[in-house]
């Protein structure tokens, strides 16, 4: 019920999130691609450079501040947000594969 009756509070999390989560995988991706790396080494690069570790915030916001605090709020959103949008980074590294082959 917590996520249900905090709306906004979703937004202020998801928004910035995944603006961030876009830009540095872009920078390490891109980053990678100018140091002349395969695309086997530079997808993965940003892949783990954008990702968040959601999964331990989860199980230590739950465990030190209960699950109806704020902070296991922004972790729960961060897990919501971080995977759909890492499913996309993954569809946009494996279309630009032949963008390193050249």
């Amino acid at each position: 019920h917590v996520i249900l009756e905090n709306p906004l509070h979703i937004l202020l999390i998801a928004i910035p999130l995944t603006i961030q989560t876009f830009f540095i995988f872009f920078v390490a991706y891109i980053a990678a691609r100018l140091l002349k790396l395969p695309h086997n080494v530079a997808a993965p690069a940003g892949m783990i450079g954008a990702s968040n570790f959601f999964e331990l915030a989860v199980a230590v916001a739950i465990a030190l501040f209960g699950t109806t605090s704020p902070v296991a709020l922004a972790t729960i959103v961060g897990v919501l947000v971080e995977v759909p949008v890492m499913l996309i980074l993954v569809k946009i590294a494996n279309n630009t594969k032949a963008w390193f082959e050249s």
